[in-house]
């Protein structure tokens, strides 16, 4: 026997020893009821732990933990091994952790209240072995629990489904998960569970066993075709089929994957080969395919799933995928219980989970590692709680002015002290675990500079010391207005507007004056293309109800059939080149000599000079709707000449619905400079602004102006 296997034996000796000792204390206690009932119990929860094969003071602690925590027995160091003592010492404290006390059967915890909690049973406990011990004693309670009362059970199963079930998942004790969802499932829905249940038509040890046949199959079909493989399968559970239900909106008979196999293979070679071998062993079901590997998910997850119909009509998934896909899976951004959950990208935590898994391996070493839990996995978060018991994560050094942020930001900028465990506490007091802090506000925020200086130590979050820069930000308005002032004047200089007061923009979109329009634009809560459909609505405003349809514009003069001229009857028409008026721009008629009536814009230029030397020829017109019409405008773009340049600029025109008539360029080869003069059909002032604010934003683009 080598040096190495004989410390092992003599580790394992020492261990059924400490087992051996804490079995014998349990026994010689009186043998009441309640004794014996302990008794029962820790030996029942080891059974369940029995295939983790934890090592012989956990399993000392597991057998001495009931006794503890219900009866208040002391042993002695003497009579105990210290560190089983110790181990069922943090067992004790973990259980006091529950459900808030004003919890009611049938009502569930908000996602970040669940999340918190979870959280805090992780950083709380001195040995992450006794997470895997609170997970198996909450199985044992439910398998218990078929004999109490209803809101018991609700209750038990409630806390289960939020805290412990998706523990047990992000820490891939999938042997406790699956049961703990499943029980608990069928105490907060018996109808549902019982008609899945009946619906499946069949024993779970039959879709075992179908199960275990797949596997012989696959393995020899795939050895046949020179594929090394693992393969590893299950029958899904109720809770789990009902999830899918759910989410698919589907019915138990379309749920093809009750049944499931995973095969495991080297590369991605393999993955598509594999795949081939499966479907030529059963036909599959079109529209249950789904390729991850050539188009991952978002959080990166790779797999190909397909749906089956196998053995005996029996519908069967198979996902496949490389030991690097699949451990990516479990450990990594796209975690079996991630993508189940919904959840966001990696984080602190996800090491932490790491760790613990880890821990959790049998061959995981019992030394230093233990030590680091506290000191290093869960070193960067605190958690709080609020008056109304709420717990709140903050981060490692956080203080109670951080606490107050994380309510919300109008009461950070309004704290001005703060109570912990109901003492009054500086603001740089540093946060513990479990400190229950209340903050005190004035009636105006106030927040201070010094806030914002890592170096007075008010704020550890960078985020909230953001949020006091961005306050006193806000303070200083002058920038901001005469930035806006000269984005409201850019936007009504493009689209030549002259005839609309500002304050009447201002009004319509609900500011008290043009100062406060223009310090919303500078600070970038209001848009330039907010400004343009303002205008457009309020033109809007004042048309009439009667139209006719206008022609598209030709070289030649167009009809009267585009717009409603009024006390004259119809007469020929064309829109004047001058200023070229689009919808809703408010319009006049000039009668001319030789081409009808001309129609201009009623704040042109050459429209008030001709009214003010013959307004008898000034005549009212009116714009109306009609479905499709266009109107012609101008635009005038200047760029750095490109290539795609042209296609860049009609593909804007086709997004807003726009039509190019005609275009002339002009091109500077010296400079590299090319001007675009474009006669357009525009449906309404709102598609030509929109036009011009996307080719300002297109690369080379230096200047866009509308003809006047």
């Amino acid at each position: 026997m080598t040096t190495s296997n004989a410390e092992n034996r003599g580790n394992s000796d020492e261990h059924d020893a400490i087992v051996a000792k804490a079995r014998r204390f349990v026994d010689s206690r009186s043998k009441s009821a309640a004794i014996v009932a302990c008794r029962d119990e820790g030996e029942a929860i080891a059974e369940i732990l029995a295939p983790f094969e934890i090592s012989g003071p956990l399993l000392a602690a597991v057998i001495l933990y009931p006794l503890l925590r219900d009866l208040n027995t002391a042993p002695n160091t003497d009579e105990i091994d210290p560190q089983a003592l110790a181990l069922a010492d943090g067992l004790v404290h973990l259980s006091r952790f529950s459900l808030p006390t004003d919890w009611k059967p049938g009502a569930a915890l908000a996602t970040p209240q669940s999340e918190a909690l979870r959280k805090m049973l992780l950083a709380m406990v001195s040995d992450a072995r006794l997470v895997l011990v609170r997970i198996a004693e909450q199985l044992y309670r439910l398998r218990m629990a078929k004999d109490v009362d209803i809101a018991e059970q609700q209750r038990l199963a409630m806390e289960t489904r939020e805290i412990y079930a998706p523990l047990a998942s992000r820490l891939g004790i999938w042997q406790l998960k699956w049961e703990l969802e499943d029980l608990a499932f069928r105490y907060l829905e018996p109808d549902t569970y019982r008609e899945i249940a009946k619906g499946l038509r069949e024993r779970r040890s039959e879709r075992e066993a179908f199960i275990e046949t797949i596997i012989a199959e696959l393995h020899e079909a795939l050895a046949a075709s020179d594929i090394k493989a693992e393969i590893s399968g299950r029958p899904k559970h109720i809770y789990s089929i009902w999830r899918k239900m759910q989410r698919k909106n589907r019915g138990l008979e379309q749920i093809f994957d009750m049944r499931a196999v995973r095969i495991f293979v080297n590369d991605v070679r393999e993955c598509y080969a594999a795949l081939g071998v499966v479907h030529n062993m059963w036909p599959y079901l079109r529209g249950e395919f789904d390729d991850y590997i050539a188009n991952p998910k978002g959080n990166n997850y790779q797999s190909l799933h397909t749906a089956v119909i196998g053995p005996g009509g029996r519908t069967l998934e198979v996902q496949i995928r490389t030991h690097d896909m699949h451990r990516h899976a479990e450990f990594g951004v796209a975690a079996h219980w991630r993508y189940k959950e919904g959840g966001g990208p990696v984080d602190a935590f996800d090491q932490k989970i790491r760790f613990l898994r880890n821990l959790l391996d049998a061959d995981s070493p019992d030394g230093d590692l233990l030590e680091q839990i506290r000191d290093e996995v869960f070193e960067d978060r605190v958690y709080a709680v609020s008056p109304k018991g709420d717990v709140v994560e903050l981060p490692a050094g956080a203080t109670p002015l951080d606490f107050a942020y994380y309510v919300h930001t109008q009461v950070g900028h309004r704290c001005r002290g703060v109570k912990v465990n109901g003492r009054i506490v500086p603001l740089t007091y540093k946060v513990k675990n479990g400190d229950q802090i209340d903050v005190i506000t004035s009636g105006e925020p106030n927040p201070s500079r010094d806030w914002m200086s890592p170096q007075h130590a008010y704020l550890a979050s960078g985020r909230n010391r953001a949020k006091v820069r961005n306050w006193f930000r806000q303070q200083d308005k002058e920038q901001n207005r005469r930035q806006g002032r000269e984005i409201l004047e850019r936007e009504l200089t493009r689209l030549n507007i002259n005839d609309i007061p500002l304050e009447q923009i201002s009004k319509y979109m609900k500011f008290d004056n043009v100062e406060s329009l223009c310090v919303a634009l500078g600070a970038g809560d209001s848009t330039p293309s907010s400004v343009a459909s303002a205008i457009q609505n309020l033109r809007g405003d004042q048309q009439p109800d009667t139209i006719r349809t206008r022609r598209i514009p030709e070289t030649k003069a167009t009809g009267a059939g585009q717009i409603a001229v009024s006390g004259v009857g119809d007469l020929l028409c064309n829109f004047a080149r001058c200023c070229r008026p689009v919808p809703p721009e408010a319009i006049s008629g000039y009668i001319t000599q030789a081409r009808g009536v001309s129609i201009h814009r009623a704040d042109c230029r050459n429209f008030l000079s001709l009214n003010s030397r013959s307004p008898e020829r000034v005549i009212s017109v009116d714009w109306g709707e009609p479905a499709g019409a266009t109107y012609p405008a101008e635009l005038t773009i200047r760029a750095f000449d490109r290539q795609g340049l042209l296609r860049d600029i009609s593909s804007v025109f086709t997004d807003e619905k726009v039509s190019v008539d005609t275009a002339t360029t002009r091109t500077d080869k010296k400079n590299q400079q090319v001007v675009m003069e474009l006669k357009l059909s525009v449906p309404d002032l709102a598609a030509l602004s929109q036009s011009i604010s996307r080719i300002l934003q297109l690369p080379n683009v230096t200047d866009v102006t509308r003809g006047s």
